[in-house]
Order: C-alpha cells, then sequence, then structure tokens
C-alpha cells in the first residue's frame, strides 16, 4: 500500500513538473533573451494584444463546442473572487501603510492571460482552453473598467469599448448565444492565428520580468503569499456555493493563485500610480508563482 501511495505521488509531482515545465522553460528563454539583446517588445506585445489574443478567444467562442451558458456559473465565480480579493487588500493596504491605489490592483487582477490560459491547456487539454478564455475575458473586463476608474476616477470608459480582446469575447459570446453558423475554415484560421498568442504572452512576460527592479519589500513579500491563499480558499468556497462541476471548481481554485498580471505595473506607469512599487508587487508574485502553482496543481488535479 504504502509503494502505491509512492507511486501515486511520483506520477502526480511528473504530471505536474510536465505541465509547469513549458512555461517555466519559456519565460527563462523570454528572461535571458532579453537581459542578452534588449528587444524592442512593443510590436510584439501590440500584435499579440490586437491580433493573436483576440483570435485565441474567438477561435474557442465560435467552435461548435463552445456552450456559454455552461459556464456562466464560472463566470460570476471568477468575478466573485477577484471583488473579495479587492475589499480585503483595501484594509490590508491601509494597515500596511500604502496607497490603496498601489496594493489593491495587483491583489485582484491576476496573469489569467500570459499564465492562465497556457495552465488550463496543459493541464486539462483543447477543451479547456474555453473555459480559461472565459476566466480571462471576465478579468480583463473588470480590469479595463473598474481597474482603471480605481487608478483615475476620471478615466473614460469609452476606451473599453476599443479593447481587441473585449470586443472579440463579445463577439464570440455574441455568435455562440445566436446561434450563427461560422465556416469551419474561418475558425480554423483564427485557431492559427490563436496558436502564436499562448507562446508569445509567456516570452513576452519573461522579457518584461527583467526591466523591473525590487521594492516595498514588505508588501511584495506579504502580497506574493498572502493572495494566492486567499484566492485558493476563495476559489474552492466558491466553487461549492455555485455548485461548479468538478473540473470548473478546480479551474476557479488555480484562477485564485495566479499571480498578479503584468499589466498592473503598465497601468501603474500610465497614471503615475509607484510604478516601482507595483513592478516590485507584480515580480515578487510571479517568481512566488514558481512555488505555489505546484502546491495549487497538487490540490486540484
Amino acid at each position: 500500500m504504502p509503494e502505491l501511495e509512492a507511486n501515486s505521488a511520483g506520477a502526480l509531482l511528473g504530471r505536474i513538473i510536465a505541465i509547469l515545465f513549458p512555461i517555466v522553460a519559456i519565460v527563462t528563454v523570454g528572461f535571458f533573451y532579453g537581459r542578452r539583446h534588449n528587444p524592442e517588445m512593443s510590436v510584439a506585445n501590440r500584435l499579440n494584444i490586437d491580433i493573436f489574443v483576440p483570435a485565441l478567444i474567438l477561435g474557442a467562442m465560435a467552435s461548435k463546442s463552445f456552450e456559454p451558458t455552461r459556464y456562466a456559473g464560472l463566470a460570476s465565480g471568477a468575478a466573485l473572487l477577484l471583488l473579495t480579493c479587492g475589499l480585503i487588500a483595501w484594509p490590508v493596504a491601509r494597515r500596511l501603510g500604502l496607497a490603496w491605489r498601489t496594493f489593491v490592483p495587483p491583489m485582484m487582477f491576476n496573469n489569467s492571460a500570459n499564465i492562465g490560459i497556457p495552465l488550463a491547456v496543459l493541464a486539462w487539454g483543447e477543451e479547456a482552453l474555453a473555459a480559461g478564455v472565459i476566466l480571462y475575458s471576465v478579468s480583463n473586463v473588470l480590469h479595463f473598467s473598474l481597474g482603471v476608474r480605481m487608478l483615475d476616477p476620471r478615466a473614460s470608459l469609452r476606451t473599453l469599448w476599443r479593447n481587441p480582446t473585449l470586443l472579440a469575447a463579445f463577439g464570440g459570446l455574441a455568435i455562440a448565444l445566436l446561434g450563427i453558423p461560422v465556416w469551419p475554415p474561418v475558425v480554423h484560421a483564427l485557431q492559427l492565428l490563436g496558436n502564436v498568442a499562448i507562446p508569445l504572452l509567456l516570452f513576452a512576460l519573461g522579457v518584461r520580468m527583467q526591466d523591473v527592479r525590487f521594492d516595498a519589500l514588505g508588501a511584495s513579500l506579504l502580497g506574493a503569499g498572502a493572495r494566492p491563499l486567499l484566492g485558493m480558499g476563495l476559489g474552492w468556497l466558491l466553487g461549492n456555493l455555485l455548485g461548479l462541476g468538478p473540473r470548473d471548481s478546480a479551474m476557479l481554485i488555480l484562477f485564485g493563485a495566479l499571480p498578479p498580471a503584468v499589466m498592473n505595473f503598465l497601468f501603474a506607469e500610465r497614471y503615475g500610480q509607484e510604478p516601482e512599487r507595483v513592478a516590485a508587487i507584480v515580480l515578487t508574485g510571479n517568481l512566488a508563482a514558481l512555488l505555489v502553482l505546484p502546491l495549487a496543481l497538487g490540490w486540484v488535479l
């Protein structure tokens, strides 16, 4: 019996390593390439945000296998998880003596694109892509609306409707809900374009990580450790309260464990909200993910 348990533990560890290795490997390549060549990634990132990620989203939602009503509970759970993390982080920021606009957004908006979507596909296969896209879309909608208003209460939300990834999500949702037939070669073309998105997201994350510096280490370490634990606990609780299926519950727990999105740093830089501190929180959280994500995978697999 102990030998059987040891074999099961070894198999689980092997699966976790197999899931995380491609992600870590591509991010590492991006990091060292960035240090050696300091590439200008703005064009590649713009292409990814404007073309490849929207194609990934639209291709997943326009396929015949996508049923939007199937993911209503998962989408609700993701929104509640992010909002609850923000509500809890606000008094913590005051306790730490930090500006809440510096601390709260990174504690809310996680890396559901660069890490979340690849992790979902590697853990559960291509059939989990649609659910991963739903989680990313919920996070993205909240980040580009509530997140922007948190940093600048006077910011106009008209730019929200010019965001290609959100347009793709809304377009794909409309196609699925209305049952609009899409010519299969079009879906295939979208999927081919979307195949570029995931590795480029990971590579760009690696390049970006060599630019940021540590500051406000206490807040960074607290966020890196406490936020994933809170997110996983909320994911488990919400999965049970909403009656989600086993895979959706597992994905919500893993969604809660994801580190802060790099977009938090870009927004902080744009709105002048202590970008160095936000960069430190983002970097520390993404480095801590190397320890947190194996634990989360060990829980849900």
